[in-house]
């Protein structure tokens, strides 16, 4: 007889561990199957974000980032130094520690909440059983009260630049490399290829960004995409706009690739390295037997509902996998909220306020809705922004770039929605996220005392400029 769980979670990443370790404090006998191997060949839980996406990347960027003012900008605090070097292979390994710090804390939480950890290929059968095939093509049947499909996503590959792992990469592949690409070329402008084109940039290599949209961060507030634009161009990364991909040719240790403009204008570009980012998948292969009874929708997402049920009874999904953005975060709290509802209690996820982030240096961050968004539903809206360089702390710090953005129902005063590009925007637009979870208005955020100096100030200053009371700023005279 196959043993039964009350819940098995098929994946580990932040959908998954996070699930399967609520359901289990929730006293719910739990399992957790992952497939995932690290570069030792050791079986790790953790998924794409902990082993190949959100932590060793931000681990890079940190690392690049100090070089940089190492070498560029401690100047001007007065102090000197000689000559900097940076040791690439010794940041690569000092990002795998900290990967496996985090993918075995995952697996301590495991015991420590009497999570089963199962490593294997995990597969929905028919009737919630659950087969899991080993390395060495043993399989297992498990059956479960309920199943929650936590498999994530992977790179989308592109015809024209097809990954070989070493002259053209993927994303998990420039997170591998063992000395600094001359010329780096990426192709995408989204949150990865920006990310990765600063890690290289910073350390010297020359980089070229494709993008085959017109726009640049479209899914950003438009006054925010533009001012990180010039931002980021001024740091040295060549974006250009309405390229398209047509080709390219690996020759000599080295790339050429072919593009046309929005002209359709033909261009070719040699590259040392080339990386592939344009965008994200959901991962499903191998993972529904076909009488599994769950359908997918028409992105190729699983489908769910409002509260991440599947179409076949007592099989939840959450994550990448299913639809909305593809945020760490978002899969952590469906997973949250999954659990809790298979133990009989009634959460519900807020979608309007998800913070969206990309960590460039100043980062760009944003949660609710965009100008060019509120302004299309038709609804009436106040502004109020306030720029870092007059913001005591940020000029303190030589980090004065960037604004804080805020946008407020034009009758209700209620915030719809804040956006930044500056310094630690991850952090500062949490704030404003909490205060839209409460529904607060601008003038509540403004009415809050903020310590002095900080970069918060930004938030209550942008806050008091949405109602014309900003008093550290001129505000601007208000639409009629």
């Amino acid at each position: 007889m196959s043993e039964k769980f009350d819940v098995i979670v098929i994946g580990s990443g932040p959908g998954g561990y996070v699930a399967a370790i609520r359901a289990a404090q929730l006293g719910l006998k739990t399992a957790c199957i992952e497939k995932w191997k690290n570069r030792e060949g050791k079986n790790v839980n953790g998924g794409t974000c902990l082993n190949v996406g959100c932590i060793p990347s931000k681990a890079l960027l940190d690392s690049s980032w100090k070089y940089h003012e190492a070498k560029d900008a401690l100047g001007v605090h007065g102090i000197s130094v000689g000559k900097v070097e940076m040791d690439v292979s010794k940041m690569i390994e000092r990002k795998e520690e900290i990967v496996k710090k985090l993918t075995g804390g995952v697996a301590g939480l495991f015991t420590a909440n009497k999570v089963t950890s199962i490593f294997g290929t995990g597969k929905l059968l028919a009737n919630k059983k659950v087969e899991v095939t080993d390395d060495e093509g043993n399989t297992n049947v498990y059956e479960a009260e309920n199943v929650i499909l936590a498999s994530g996503s992977v790179p989308v590959n592109i015809p024209p630049a097809p990954v070989d792992n070493t002259i053209i990469v993927d994303s998990t592949g420039a997170l591998e490399f063992t000395e600094v690409p001359k010329r780096l070329g990426v192709i995408g402008s989204g949150v990865i290829g920006l990310e990765l084109g600063s890690v290289w940039s910073r350390l010297g290599s020359d980089v070229v960004v494709l993008e085959a949209l017109d726009t640049f961060l479209p899914i950003m507030d438009q006054q925010i995409a533009k001012e990180s634009h010039k931002i980021l161009k001024r740091q040295g990364l060549d974006i250009r706009l309405a390229c398209r991909v047509t080709g390219s040719e690996v020759q000599g240790g080295a790339v050429t690739v072919t593009y046309q403009d929005k002209d359709g204008k033909e261009h070719r570009e040699t590259f040392d390295k080339l990386i592939v980012c344009v965008g994200r998948r959901p991962y499903t292969e191998g993972l529904l037997a076909e009488d599994a009874g769950v359908k997918m929708d028409e992105r190729g997402s699983i489908y769910v509902n409002d509260l991440c049920m599947t179409s076949a009874p007592g099989v939840w999904a959450v994550g990448d996998v299913v639809r909305g953005p593809m945020l760490a975060h978002k899969a952590s709290e469906e997973g949250v909220v999954v659990a809790e509802r298979i133990a009989g209690q009634k959460p519900m996820m807020n979608y309007d306020v998800i913070p969206n982030v990309i960590y460039t240096h100043p980062e760009i961050a944003s949660v609710g809705r965009t100008e060019e968004q509120v302004k299309a539903d038709g609804e009436p809206y106040n502004v109020g922004s306030f720029p870092f360089v007059i913001n005591g702390r940020a000029m303190a710090a030589n980090d004065a770039q960037g604004l804080v953005k805020i946008i407020a129902h034009g009758e209700t005063d209620r915030v719809l929605g804040a956006h930044i590009v500056g310094p630690s925007a991850a952090d500062l637009v949490q704030q404003v996220a909490i205060a839209m979870e409460f529904g607060s208005s601008a003038e509540d955020i403004g009415m809050t005392v903020f310590a002095h100096p900080t970069l918060s100030e930004a938030v209550k200053e942008a806050a008091l400029g949405v109602n014309g009371h900003a008093i550290h700023a001129v505000n601007r005279k208000r639409r009629k």
